[in-house]
């Protein structure tokens, strides 16, 4: 794309002022559509040291109330801690919220083409990269976002003039890196490297565009001229429906709820006897889980009054309290509810060696979120594939994940809910909703049935926990999760 980059031709002074003065009008004017049609705007600018990102950004923002619009600097560079996450969460935790912009100075790109340039990042590591940045940005894309990609290209010649003149005045001499020194050093292999990156991530829902950045003005204009191209297409486009995309991972057969065989029990004897052998276990593993450095995520999904509660809490008291954390999913927060759906489960990730138990999960999406008509048909259909990148990026990254499906039957339940509403220290634990909800046991079942057997892949398998006997599916909640564990321990070696 650089390297057969053809220069438009520049409009005269007159005409670039004419015309900067309407795209500047016109962004202003769409800011509020934007706002009604809750879009929301993510625009990276990335390119050449010294190519003038900043001051355009600077431009661009003058005609956006600032209400509605915030700046990230993101470093190429990531920290230790937040090497500790997955790659892309650091930039995910920074979008958007619905009918407001966020202007990215240099985003996931810079890290990926440094870490080319030095070595640290090799091809295999390099292509996973990329698919992981292809598929973010396509669910993103899906979920109603706009991205709007920009590279600023200068030559050789214009970005050691530019360096020079930064460096020669003391005030600006500051914003001269060894990075930039080098990359105008290694001029022509860099550009080799951003033109591999730039057509490896150039996709129709997400396109690149090339600024030329040799005059600031001008390059203002392109920048303003393709933002508002975009804006509109997008708003147009904003209620369509999405394709629907086949499910491209390997499965794991997994039976139907109502062949589970739930006459699964344990005496108390046997039940206390297996507890303490079992949490002793798991809290010896925690050790080695932390040396380690393996993220884990166990994530509960079952029916209201199945025991959710109970298994979790027998799985914390095994472990070091420093080491986990439980996250109870409730109906989103308006924050949450304003930007892409997974954006707060991206936001409770484990660091490396840590625990993170999800009581109730991102698969809201198609059960409640399906059933009660808080999203499109179109947005539960897409949601299988989407939940199930999710956690394959997870798994790319060395997490292990664990999903746990609660099951009992509606007798069962009825008999809890009964025993709850009758003791008034467990009145708490039952609603109106809850009774609601089981009116519509058939339909839940069906929706969870397709639910697992859509996304019980075989890097994060459904187990379903048979939970008439509590303290059965405890202990076989508490078996899994070692044998789990245990197995990324031997693959994670000494």
């Amino acid at each position: 794309m650089l390297k057969d980059f053809a220069k438009q031709d520049r409009p005269d002074q007159e005409e670039l002022k004419r015309r900067l003065t309407e795209e500047r009008a016109k962004l202003n004017a769409y800011q509020m559509k934007i706002k009604e049609a809750k879009l929301p705007v993510m625009v990276m600018f990335e390119g050449w040291g010294a190519a003038g990102k900043g001051s355009v950004i600077g431009k661009v923002i003058k005609n956006i109330d600032p209400r509605f619009f915030q700046v990230a600097t993101m470093d190429a560079k990531p920290s230790v801690e937040e090497r500790r996450m997955p790659f892309l969460h650091r930039y995910l935790v920074e979008i958007p919220e619905a009918g407001k912009f966020k202007f990215f100075d240099t985003c996931w790109m810079e890290e990926i083409t440094d870490g080319v340039c030095d070595g640290t990042i090799s091809e295999k590591d390099y292509e996973a990269k990329i698919d992981s940045i292809n598929t973010i940005e396509r669910q993103l894309c899906d979920n109603g976002y706009l991205i709007m990609k920009f590279f600023f290209h200068i030559s050789r010649k214009e970005q050691k003039k530019r360096i020079t003149a930064l460096l020669d005045n003391e005030n600006t001499r500051w914003r001269v890196n060894e990075d930039d020194l080098w990359e105008n050093k290694h001029y022509d292999e860099c550009l080799a490297i951003y033109d591999s990156y730039l057509k490896d991530t150039n996709r129709t829902a997400a396109p690149w565009y090339i600024i030329e950045a040799g005059d600031k003005k001008w390059a203002e204009l392109q920048v303003l001229t393709y933002l508002n191209q975009g804006i509109d297409t997008a708003l147009k486009n904003h209620a369509l429906a999405v394709p629907i995309r086949q499910n491209t991972f390997p499965m794991k057969k997994t039976p139907l709820l109502k062949d589970v065989p739930l006459d699964k029990e344990i005496s108390d004897e046997d039940y206390k006897k297996k507890l303490k052998e079992l949490q002793t276990e798991l809290r010896e593993l925690h050790n080695e889980l932390y040396r380690k450095k393996i993220p884990v995520i166990i994530a509960y999904e079952g029916w209201d009054a199945a025991g959710k509660g109970g298994n979790i809490k027998r799985i914390a008291e095994a472990l070091d309290p420093r080491g986990y954390i439980v996250h109870p999913i409730a109906s989103p927060e308006p924050h949450e509810k304003a930007r892409f759906y997974l954006w707060r489960f991206w936001n409770r990730l484990p660091k490396s060696g840590h625990i993170a138990i999800f009581d109730r999960t991102w698969y809201g999406r198609v059960m409640v979120e399906r059933l009660e008509g808080f999203c499109s048909e179109n947005d539960w259909q897409r949601a299988f594939n989407e939940m199930n990148e999710f956690e394959k990026e997870l798994s790319d990254c060395g997490a292990v994940i664990i999903k746990f499906w609660v099951q009992i039957d509606k007798d069962t339940q009825l008999a809890r809910f009964t025993d709850r509403q009758n003791t008034p220290e467990k009145q708490w634990k039952i609603t109106d909703e809850d009774w609601r909800n089981r009116e519509k046991w058939d339909l839940y079942e069906a929706a969870i049935d397709e639910m697992i057997q859509k996304t019980s892949t075989t890097f994060a398998p459904w187990h379903i926990l048979e939970s008439v006997d509590k303290k059965y599916a405890r202990i076989k909640a508490l078996k899994i999760v070692i044998k789990e564990i245990k197995k990324a321990c031997e693959k994670a070696g000494k």
